[in-house]
């Protein structure tokens, strides 16, 4: 994952954002989609219904980058399944 500084952040578009109006984490790499959904709920101060919007940025990224997601929402994230 390359490193992103203040200015390297600058320059990414809203759309590389999982929560764009926060600016964010990024989402324009793997690495950085393993990232954002690790630390999906550290983001604060958005509705459940960014947090939508955020987790569909997420699983489109997921795939364009072949990320596996195996939770189907945010709010498994974190949770583990039982066997």
């Amino acid at each position: 994952m390359a490193k992103l500084d203040a200015e390297d952040r600058k320059d990414l578009s809203d759309s590389k954002y999982a929560f764009p109006r926060e600016r964010k984490e990024p989402i324009e790499d793997a690495k950085h989609v393993r990232a954002a959904m690790a630390r999906f709920d550290q983001v604060k101060g958005v509705s459940d219904a960014e947090r939508d919007e955020a987790w569909k940025r997420i699983l489109a990224a997921a795939k364009k980058f072949g990320v596996d997601v195996h939770e189907k929402s945010w709010r498994d994230l974190g949770h583990k399944k039982e066997k």
